[in-house]
């Protein structure tokens, strides 16, 4: 009677993990980090002279950080927003979606995606290949120029972003 209880404990032990085929693990941007990219890219942009608005999301594209320099004008704060969760949801820098809807008559119509803002700015926040949430800033005198201060941002918190 024991080995049979013993062998069916185990063959319970073995079905477990087929039991959790629903569930997901994911990485997530934690509020710490947020804010450390959001200041890092303040300090970036403000080092250049530019007044700008940056947003930080988690990867479900809630913002978590939010900041807008004291000169930055109150339409930078939507426009970074926007760039961050045009960088979230397409996984790339927001300037190559804005590119390939520019170049490609099959992608323009990612203009019309409530939310997307198909400028330079937002930049996807990864851990190895896992996009887990996302830059955006607007308000330097070009969105390029608002995608270096993001990028800035993230080469300077490398080591925290690391798989």
């Amino acid at each position: 009677m024991k080995v049979i209880s013993t062998g069916i404990l185990l063959a319970g032990c073995l079905a477990l993990p087929a039991m959790a085929d629903g569930v997901l693990s994911s990485k997530n941007l934690s509020l710490e980090l947020a804010d450390k990219l959001a200041s890092q890219t303040i300090s970036a942009c403000n080092a250049k002279g530019y007044q700008v608005s940056v947003t930080v999301l988690d990867r479900a594209g809630i913002p978590l950080v939010m900041k807008k320099m004291d000169n930055a004008g109150p339409h930078t704060v939507k426009a970074s927003r926007m760039k961050a969760y045009t960088a979230l949801s397409t996984k790339n820098p927001s300037e190559n979606v804005m590119k390939s809807a520019q170049s490609n008559a099959a992608a323009e119509n990612l203009r019309n995606i409530p939310g997307f803002l198909l400028l330079a700015g937002g930049v996807p926040v990864k851990v190895g290949t896992e996009t887990i949430g996302a830059i955006g800033v607007g308000g330097a005198p070009g969105g390029h120029l608002d995608q270096q201060c993001a990028t800035d941002a993230l080469a300077a918190s490398a080591a925290a972003l690391k798989a």
